[in-house]
């Protein structure tokens, strides 16, 4: 399943190192967590991102509204994302 969509950059502070996400609409949230899938811890999905030219594996997570996807600093740094740049994010879910 493939999936597109932008999202304001955030950061979590809940951490002494910096974390920082891109959130997938709540609706389309909804409609991923409706959808048979193999049991994964803290509910995550294991998906092949895309940003600019910037492409790598990784899990989303649901944080009880919407699925997170984490932006590595490598990625933010390869594309010059800053907290609050709003990006467009391209998904494969590989485990749909």
């Amino acid at each position: 399943m493939q999936i597109e969509f932008e999202s304001a950059v955030t950061r979590w502070e809940k951490r002494v190192d910096s974390w920082f996400f891109a959130t997938m609409p709540a609706e389309l949230s909804v409609e991923l967590r409706e959808l048979p899938s193999p049991p994964r811890g803290f509910g995550s999905l294991r998906v092949q991102a895309r940003i600019g030219a910037t492409i790598w594996s990784t899990s989303i997570f649901f944080d009880g509204t919407a699925f997170v996807l984490p932006l590595k600093k490598a990625v933010r740094a390869a594309q010059g994302i800053e907290e609050g740049d709003v990006i467009t994010v391209d998904l494969d879910i590989i485990d749909l």
